[in-house]
């Protein structure tokens, strides 16, 4: 059994900067200012047609899709989690561009897909708390990577480019060294250059061996979330 590593995802050093400065400006202060680094949500970028008739002329043959497809350019993964700062809600976001992986594509069905995130890359704007987030919480000596691998086939409705669709997908997550089966609400979209797969995939950290700790004037909750946005190309 996997034995837990008692953490936050920014406690130790990091938790010690995060204190000192609501200390040193005020839990309220402090709080608007760290929200204000908090990433956004990962959206669709791609741009729907304006008329019925311009959706019409983008239709894509479904045919054209098949084959595999690989994680391109600017594509990033990483968490968001919540804190309670001396009674102030404060989100902490970290994001790595360091993505890797491939998808099979038959028609318009997914068959198989592998995703891999290199951990110790995932930075916010704190590189204390990104330190031991990397060596003590997530351990990435011995846990380097975060992998998602489809185990089900997902299937999509005919595309039309620049129009997002809304699935759901189920695979196996393994974080820190624990694999778990998880279902993912994915939106996707074909783009210019390819396509572009974004969505958040719930967890709680418990499951992973981890355990939220609470510090008093901080305390971290038992959830969060990973969140993606890949743009693919077609091989």
């Amino acid at each position: 059994m996997q034995k837990k590593t008692k953490i936050g995802l920014w406690i130790a050093g990091g938790v010690v900067v995060v204190g000192g400065a609501a200390l040193a400006f005020g839990p309220a202060v402090y709080a608007d200012y760290a929200n204000g680094k908090t990433d956004a949500a990962p959206t669709i970028a791609a741009t729907t047609p304006s008329s019925t008739d311009a959706a019409t002329s983008a239709a894509v043959n479904a045919d054209d899709l098949s084959g595999t497809w690989s994680i391109g350019a600017d594509s990033f993964a990483g968490y968001r989690v919540d804190e309670v700062l001396q009674g102030k809600d404060v989100t902490v976001t970290g994001r790595s561009s360091d993505v890797t992986g491939d998808l099979t594509v038959d028609a318009l069905s997914l068959t198989a897909a592998t995703i891999t995130v290199d951990v110790a890359s995932i930075a916010t704007d704190e590189s204390a708390r990104d330190a031991y987030f990397r060596d003590t919480a997530m351990e990435v000596g011995e846990f380097p990577t975060a992998t998602f691998t489809l185990t089900e086939p997902v299937t999509l409705e005919a595309p039309v480019a620049g129009v997002a669709q809304t699935v759901s997908a189920t695979g196996d997550l393994t974080l820190h060294g624990v694999t778990t089966s998880v279902t993912v609400e994915l939106q996707a979209a074909l783009t210019d250059t390819g396509g572009q797969v974004v969505g958040t995939i719930p967890i709680t950290f418990s499951d992973y061996g981890v355990e939220a700790p609470d510090l008093g004037f901080v305390s971290v909750e038992d959830t969060g979330s990973i969140e993606f946005s890949l743009n693919v190309t077609q091989n």
